[in-house]
């Protein structure tokens, strides 16, 4: 029995009332319209400039397109650094995978970005060990705004059947958006982000004139439909803007005690 409709009988058919009073409201604005619409040709809406480039997309999913930057190709790490103090970045290449050394500290591109599309692929190892934020754990950071973990984190994390905070899981932007989903491929197979970032805009004075949005789909998953973040990634504290221009894109070097992830086929096409 719907308690409404007995403690307020006219409550159901007010709302009726109200639902055909909007539509014909719609109806008359869309009415408006019309009547003020006095294009007849349709060549009048047609648009033919400026003419979009021509890309040619990769082979197959996941290939970088014609206009790609490409941060790695599975031969050397030239487009990198150590963040630490801008030397030779010290992560190993191997039969074209980039592998995490933790010891040699999180690596950033030499390259600063803006907007952009970004792809890059990770393997969490099959014999993955550890629990928690402990398995697995590195980071992409969209933005790398100065040493160590400053920057905007996409977390990568193994959660194939491994809970955490949920605001800490992979494809979660680190403590500040839940992810959408959990599109986790189990250990020992590659996975992928395809990142869209488009970043903050400040004022001269070092005030926000607009925040950072981020779309990402993890495996061909969405898990961030363009996101506001609040700031920088904050492992304790909340986040919050500090001003800064194009930034490296950064890889971390997580200090849990688990087998380190890999890396490969790591593209981006700023926009």
């Amino acid at each position: 029995m719907n308690i409404t409709s007995i403690a307020c009988p006219s409550a159901r058919s007010a709302g009726r009332v109200f639902v055909l009073s909007a539509f014909g409201f719609l109806g008359t604005v869309s009415a408006a319209h019309a009547q003020t619409d006095t294009i007849t040709d349709h060549r009048a809406t047609e648009v033919y400039s400026p003419v979009p480039p021509v890309v040619t997309p990769g082979t197959t999913c996941g290939d970088a397109p014609s206009d790609a930057t490409i941060l790695f190709d599975g031969k050397n790490l030239d487009s990198w650094v150590s963040v630490n103090d801008g030397s030779p970045a010290k992560w190993v290449v191997a039969d074209g995978i980039l592998t995490v050394d933790k010891k040699g500290g999180n690596i950033q591109t030499k390259a600063s970005f803006s907007n952009y599309q970004l792809h890059i692929e990770y393997r969490i190892p099959s014999n993955i060990t550890g629990s928690d934020q402990a398995r697995g754990n590195s980071g992409i950071f969209l933005a790398s705004t100065g040493k160590g973990d400053d920057g905007y984190e996409l977390q990568v994390l193994d959660n194939y059947n491994n809970k955490t905070y949920v605001n800490g899981q992979v494809g979660s932007i680190y403590k500040q958006s839940i992810p959408l989903a959990n599109a986790c491929r189990k250990p020992g197979e590659w996975q992928s982000f395809d990142v869209i970032w488009t970043a903050p805009v400040f004022h001269t004075d070092g005030s926000l004139a607009s925040p950072a949005r981020v779309t990402v789909l993890h495996n061909g998953v969405l898990v961030q439909n363009n996101f506001e973040l609040k700031g920088g990634t904050r492992y304790v504290g909340k986040p919050f803007y500090k001003a800064h221009g194009p930034s490296p894109i950064k890889l971390q070097a997580h200090g849990d005690k688990s087998e380190p992830i890999s890396y490969r086929n790591i593209w981006v096409r700023p926009l």
